[in-house]
């Protein structure tokens, strides 16, 4: 619990490390959940699913929201965001917490969809694109 969530404008990406100030921050040498990302879309259909309006992204424990990528299809792939290459490790499956975090069956319609895993490659600095 010594670890709090934050909304930033930017984080630092640390190849084979994780982001500086996560949790997961080199927590072990080729740690496949260096950085998570979840869709802003499964986020959207999760808080009108559940009727759940003021749902707030972080309940969700993932360290970067985005739009239009298709995260399942990165898994395995390489791919790059503003600069700084990744590799997607596999799917950011979703657990327990989900349905008490959200509501009952939540982590059942999270399945598929939970975000992405990936490791990264490059040093880099992400920012919130408005």
């Amino acid at each position: 619990m010594d670890h709090g969530i934050q909304t930033v404008d930017t984080v630092e990406c640390v190849a084979g490390k994780g982001l500086i100030g996560d949790r997961f921050f080199d927590y072990k040498d080729n740690y496949k959940g260096q950085v998570t990302f979840f869709d802003e879309a499964v986020f959207e259909d999760i808080k009108k699913a559940f009727s759940k309006p003021e749902l707030e992204p972080s309940v969700f424990r993932r360290n970067v929201i985005l739009s239009g990528a298709n995260l399942n299809s990165m898994i395995g792939q390489p791919f790059s965001i503003q600069g700084i290459e990744f590799e997607g490790t596999e799917e950011a499956k979703p657990c327990y917490w989900m349905n008490e975090a959200v509501a009952e069956g939540a982590e059942q319609a999270l399945r598929g969809r939970g975000g992405l895993r990936a490791r990264i490659i490059n040093d880099g600095v992400l920012q919130v694109e408005k």
